[in-house]
C-alpha cells in the first residue's frame, strides 16, 4: 500500500503552475492597438496604460511622491498577472524602440543610441519573464518565453549589424520552438504557431545572407520584403539599407536621362540614385508580374514612383540654383526637369485610371467584398475631371519649348487623343448621375453627347493611333452603352410621362382632410394602462416616443369681460340750482 507524500501536496499548493497563452496573447494586443497598421507609438501607449491597471489592481506600486521601485523575483510572483508585468515591460521598451526605427528620415546617431538601448532592455525583460516562467509556469508557457526571449535577442544582434551567428542561432531556436508548438493545441494557436515560423524565416535568409551561408539575390529579398507582420519591420528597415547601398553601386553607371528621343546628362549622384529608384519601382507596375499585384500594392508603388521623382526634382531645381551663369549646364538642367516632370505627369494619369478601374468594379456592385460603400457616378466625374487636367497639363509641358522633336509632336497628339476619350467617359458617367436624380430629359442629352463624343474619339483613335487597342476597345463599349442608356432613359422619360396623371390622381385620392385614416403612434403619457415601452427596439431606428415637444396649443379659460350697460338707462337727477352763477356788471348787462 503507497502513502502519498502530504509534504508534495502541499508544495503543490503553495507554488501552483501558472499558464500564458504568450504567442496568442501578444498577438491580440498587438492587432487590436496599433501594429495592424503599423503604429507603434499607440501600441507602446497601451503598453504603458496596461501596466499602470495591472500595477494598481496589483497593489505593486512603487510609493509615492519619491519613486522606489520594486523588484520581481521568484517569490514575488504569486499570481498569474505579476508575469504579464515583465511580458508589457518587454513589450513597451520593443514597442518603443520600433518606434524610434520608424522616424520619417530614419533614427539620427543619438535616436540610433537611445534606440538599441531600448532593445537591449527589452532583452533584459524578455530573460527575467523566461525565467520566471521556467520556475513558475508550466512546461508550455515556459517554451514560448523562451522562444520570445530568443526572438528579442535576434533582433538586437539584428539591429547592432554585428554577431550575425548568434543572432542566427537565437532566431533558428526560436523558429524550432514555435514549429514544435505549432504540431499540437487548437486550431488558432497552431495557425498563430505557422504565422510566427513564417515571419522569423526571411530573419533566417538574412543573417545567413550576412554570413555568406546563403546567395540570395536583391531579388528575393525583395520578394521576401512583401510580406506583412510586425516581425518583419526590423528586417524591412535593413533591406533598404541594402538596397540603398545597391542602387548608390548602380547609379555610377546611370549617366543619362532618356525621354522622347532627347538624352540629358545627369550629374548629380542624389539625382541618379532617385531616379534608379523610381525606375526599379516602375519595373513592377510595367513588368510581367505586373497583373499579379493588388489594386492596393500598385497604388502604394504609386505613391513610393511620386516620392522618387519629387525627390530628383528637388535635386534638380537645387542644382540649377547653385548654377550660376553656366548656360550650358542650365540649359541640361532644365530640359532635365521637364523630362522628369513629364515622366511624373505619365505616372499621374496611370495612377489616376487605376483609381477609375477601382471604382468601376465598385459601381455595379451594392456592396464589395470589404463591406465599403458603392461607387456614385459623381466621384468617376470627379476622377475624370482630374484626368483632363493631368492631360492638359502634360500637353502644356511637351508643347512648350522652340525646338520640338517628332517624338514630342506625337506625344502630343496622344495627349489629345486621350483628353477626347476622357470627356466621353465624363459626360457619359454625368449623365448617370443625372438618371439617378430622376432627371430624364438632361439624362438623355447627355447620353446622346456622349455617344457623338465616343463616336468622335473612336474615329481619331483608328485613324492616328491604331497601336492603342485597348481604349479602342474601351471607346466602343462606351459607344454601345451609350446608345443602350440612352434607350432606356427614353423609355423611362414616356412612361413616366404617360402614367403621371394617374399617379397623381393615386396620391390626390389618398388624401384626407382629417387624418383620421393615418394610424398615428400614441405617445408613452396617453397610454400608461398599456405597459408598453416606448423606446423601439435596437434593431429599429425610430425616436422614442414619450412627450410631444414643443407642446401642441391648448384652450385655457380667462376672467369674464364686464361691461356697464346699465348707464344708458339711468335719469339723473338735475344739479343746476346747486351750480354757482356769473354776477355781470351794468355795462355787460346792457350789451349781453
Amino acid at each position: 500500500m503507497e502513502i502519498d507524500d502530504p509534504n508534495s501536496n502541499i508544495s503543490d499548493q503553495i507554488s501552483p503552475k501558472f499558464s500564458i497563452n504568450v504567442l496568442q496573447l501578444l498577438k491580440s494586443s498587438q492587432m487590436q492597438h496599433g501594429l495592424r497598421h503599423g503604429d507603434y507609438t499607440r501600441y507602446r501607449r497601451y503598453c504603458t496604460a496596461r501596466l499602470r491597471r495591472l500595477y494598481k489592481s496589483l497593489k505593486f506600486t512603487h510609493g509615492r511622491g519619491k519613486y522606489t521601485r520594486k523588484a520581481i523575483t521568484e517569490s514575488t510572483v504569486t499570481e498569474v498577472r505579476f508575469l504579464h508585468v515583465v511580458l508589457y515591460m518587454a513589450e513597451r521598451a520593443w514597442s518603443h524602440a520600433m518606434e524610434k526605427r520608424q522616424l520619417p528620415d530614419g533614427p539620427n546617431a543619438r535616436q540610433r543610441i537611445y534606440l538599441i538601448g531600448r532593445l537591449r532592455k527589452a532583452v533584459k525583460w524578455a530573460d527575467l519573464f523566461s525565467h520566471l516562467c521556467s520556475v513558475k509556469g508550466d512546461s508550455r508557457t515556459s517554451l514560448e518565453a523562451e522562444a520570445y526571449a530568443s526572438y528579442m535577442k535576434g533582433n538586437l544582434l539584428f539591429e547592432q549589424d554585428r554577431n550575425w551567428d548568434t543572432a542566427l542561432r537565437n532566431f533558428k531556436s526560436a523558429r524550432a520552438v514555435y514549429e514544435e508548438l505549432g504540431k499540437y493545441g487548437d486550431v488558432e494557436n497552431q495557425v498563430l504557431c505557422r504565422e510566427r515560423v513564417e515571419e522569423l524565416e526571411p530573419s533566417i535568409r538574412y543573417c545567413l545572407h550576412k554570413i555568406g551561408g546563403s546567395n540570395l539575390q536583391t531579388s528575393e529579398l525583395l520578394q521576401i520584403g512583401e510580406m506583412e507582420g510586425p516581425a518583419l519591420d526590423l528586417f524591412k528597415s535593413k533591406l533598404e539599407a541594402v538596397m540603398a547601398e545597391a542602387r548608390s553601386q548602380q547609379a555610377a553607371s546611370l549617366t543619362e536621362f532618356h525621354w522622347l528621343g532627347n538624352r540629358f546628362p545627369i550629374t548629380n549622384a542624389k539625382t541618379r540614385v532617385a531616379i534608379l529608384k523610381a525606375q526599379e519601382l516602375e519595373k513592377d507596375l510595367h513588368g510581367p508580374s505586373a497583373d499579379s499585384l493588388s489594386a492596393e500594392k500598385r497604388l502604394a508603388t504609386f505613391d513610393k514612383v511620386f516620392t522618387a521623382y519629387h525627390e530628383a526634382r528637388s535635386c534638380i531645381r537645387s542644382d540649377l540654383a547653385s548654377a550660376g551663369s553656366a548656360e550650358n549646364v542650365k540649359d541640361d538642367l532644365n530640359g532635365l526637369d521637364k523630362a522628369v516632370s513629364a515622366v511624373l505627369g505619365q505616372r499621374t494619369i496611370e495612377r489616376n485610371q487605376l483609381l477609375v478601374s477601382i471604382a468601376k468594379s465598385k459601381l455595379t456592385r451594392r456592396r464589395d467584398d470589404k463591406n465599403e460603400k458603392v461607387t456614385k457616378p459623381e466621384e468617376l466625374v470627379r476622377l475624370y475631371d482630374l484626368l483632363l487636367q493631368n492631360t492638359a497639363d502634360l500637353s502644356d509641358l511637351v508643347s512648350s519649348g522652340r525646338d520640338r522633336k517628332p517624338e514630342e509632336v506625337t506625344f502630343a497628339e496622344e495627349c489629345q487623343l486621350k483628353s477626347l476619350a476622357f470627356r466621353a467617359e465624363r459626360c457619359f458617367y454625368l449623365a448617370r448621375s443625372y438618371s439617378l436624380a430622376g432627371k430624364r430629359s438632361e439624362a438623355y442629352a447627355l447620353y446622346c453627347r456622349a455617344r457623338s463624343l465616343a463616336e468622335n474619339a473612336l474615329n481619331k483613335f483608328q485613324t492616328h493611333s491604331k497601336t492603342n487597342q485597348a481604349m479602342i476597345k474601351e471607346l466602343k463599349t462606351l459607344y454601345d452603352e451609350c446608345r443602350a442608356y440612352g434607350c432606356i432613359e427614353h423609355a423611362t422619360g414616356i412612361i413616366e410621362e404617360v402614367k403621371a396623371p394617374e399617379n397623381l390622381s393615386k396620391k390626390i385620392s389618398t388624401i384626407s382632410l382629417s387624418g383620421a385614416d393615418k394610424k398615428v403612434e400614441k405617445y408613452l403619457l396617453e397610454k400608461l394602462d398599456l405597459y408598453e415601452s416606448a423606446v423601439s427596439e435596437s434593431n429599429v431606428k425610430a425616436v422614442p416616443r414619450i412627450q410631444p415637444f414643443p407642446p401642441a396649443l391648448q384652450s385655457i379659460p380667462r376672467n369674464p369681460i364686464v361691461l356697464d350697460l346699465a348707464d344708458s338707462f339711468i335719469d339723473f337727477p338735475s344739479i343746476e340750482n346747486r351750480m354757482k352763477k356769473d354776477k355781470k356788471g351794468f355795462i355787460s348787462r346792457l350789451w349781453g
